[in-house]
Order: C-alpha cells, then structure tokens, then sequence
C-alpha cells in the first residue's frame, strides 16, 4: 500500500504539470536577483509603458519599471506568503484540532465555538479588517491569514480524531497506560496527516490569492515592494489597459496559474492519499478563498 500513492502521482498529468509551474515559479524567485535582468524598484520615466522587447521581455509600467523584474520579485513575497501563512493555520489548526477532537467534552465545545465565530466573518473582510487595525506590513499580512485559516484546519482535523481515536489500536494503546500526548502524537496524527497535507496545500492557493487581494486594496505589502496584486492596482487605469495590457496582464497571468498550480497538485494528492475521496480535506480549504 505504501508504494500506491507515489505511483498514482507519478501518473497523474496534473501532478506533472502542477509541480512544473511550481518548480518554475519557486526557481524564479530563489534566483530572481540572476533573472531579472533590471532592478525592480528603478524608475526610468523616459520609459514609460514600453512593448514587450529584447530590453524589457514583458515591457514596463507607468513608472518605466521593468516588468518581467518586478513580476520574479513579486513571486517571492506570493510564495513566501503562502507557505508561510499555512505553516501557522496548520500549527493552531492541528494543535487545536487534535486536542478537541480527542478530550471532547468543554475543550471541543471551546475550540469549535472559537472556529465557528472565526468562520462566521467573510474572509476578506475579516483579513482586511485585522490588517487595517495592525500597521499593513509583510509579516502581519501571512500572520493575520494564518490566524484566519486554523479555524478551517481544527475543524477538519476534529473530524479526522473523532473518527482514529475510536480504533481498535487507539483504544488499545491507551488501555496499556500511554500517556495522551503519546497517543496523539504516535498513533493518532499519522492516521489524519493526509487530509491535512491535502488542505494545506489547496490552502497555499487560498493564501496566494488573498495576499494579492489584500496588495490590491493597499492592505498588503507596501511599495515599492514589488507584489503581484499591487501591480495590477497600479495598472487598473482604463487607459493603461487599453494602452499597455502587458502591465495588468503579467501578474493576472501569474497570480492565476500558480494558484490553478497549487489546486491542481492538491486534487492530484487528494486522488493518490485519499482515493475513498473525503471531500471535508478539500472543503477546508475552499472557506479561506476569497
């Protein structure tokens, strides 16, 4: 059984494709000082709106900045975002998950009451409202997403204990006096990390796009930080549409093909960890899309 699920993601096309653009995109930002050609923040105004050429592969914005620079900048602060952001929705979530999920009774009455408050807010709305009572910065943006995903995640992990630590060999090892610490952390996490893993992974694309959400409404990171979302609000002139498309159209283009990257390589797990299909590992995710 352990080989199966390697050898349906390696058969898996979407699997290829979504670790492409990911390994794409992740070598792009790594290298980006390597591969921007120009600085992402010096402005040229004799350079303004320039075509795509061989001096500016995706032409330049308003301010005679380079695109295709800013574009592999940009991939830095989405990715590092994203991850990041999951990292501390997955820390609460399976903290809490797997404390209410196992002791019941007040614990899993207070911590699926903290999650339904925190899930009974719109999410943008909720993340706009928290970054705008903390000063916008990078930091404050991945911790304010974070907060907002572990809801999402303790649920799904809850659901996933209430069902493992019924079994037979967690029934028995509690019997024989392991501690619970012990017993969650041996027995009963390995049993739910797959839907875990699934969501968090269709989570990178919910925190990707609201990151960029956020850049858009200058909630995100500042400027002059290159950031996908606040390049396309600087382009959103009807003008600058009509006149140099490639501004709005690069980092639309990569904002969506990275988060359909992340979804799919997420549909692609899903298939190969969990073929039974629990639709609650995908429908955790899908409540932090904005």
């Amino acid at each position: 059984m352990s080989g199966r699920p390697g050898g349906a993601l390696r058969r898996d096309a979407r699997a290829w494709f979504a670790a492409g653009v990911i390994v794409l995109v992740t070598a792009a930002a790594v290298a980006a000082p390597l591969v921007a050609r120009h600085d992402p923040l010096a402005i040229d105004l004799n350079a303004q709106l320039l075509p795509p050429s061989g001096a500016h592969w995706l032409g330049t914005d308003v301010q005679g900045r380079d695109v295709w620079a800013r574009l592999v900048y940009g991939a830095r602060i989405s990715l590092s975002v994203g991850v990041l952001s999951q990292m501390i929705a997955l820390a609460l979530g399976l903290a809490l998950g797997l404390a209410a999920g196992y002791y019941g009774r007040w614990t899993d009455e207070l911590v699926m009451r903290l999650a339904d408050v925190t899930l009974a807010f719109p999410t943008l709305l909720l993340l706009i409202a928290l970054v705008a009572a903390l000063q916008p910065s990078l930091v404050v943006v991945f911790l304010t997403i974070g907060f907002v995903g572990w809801a999402a995640m303790a649920r799904l992990v809850r659901g996933q204990v209430l069902v493992v630590r019924e079994l037979e060999f967690v029934q028995a090892s509690r019997g024989l006096g392991a501690r619970d610490t012990r017993v969650m952390v041996r027995h009963i996490l390995p049993s739910v990390i797959a839907p875990v893993v699934i969501a968090a992974t269709l989570g990178i694309a919910a925190a990707i796009m609201a990151e960029s959400s956020l850049s858009f409404l200058g909630l995100g990171v500042q400027p002059p930080t290159p950031s996908w979302g606040a390049m396309i609000a600087d382009a959103r002139d009807l003008a600058q549409l009509r006149h140099a498309p490639w501004t709005s159209v690069a980092p639309g283009a990569a904002i969506g093909l990275t988060v359909l990257a992340f979804n799919l390589l997420g549909d692609a797990l899903r298939d190969a960890l969990d073929p039974r299909g629990l639709a609650r590992a995908r429908s955790a995710p899908e409540i932090t899309q904005t």
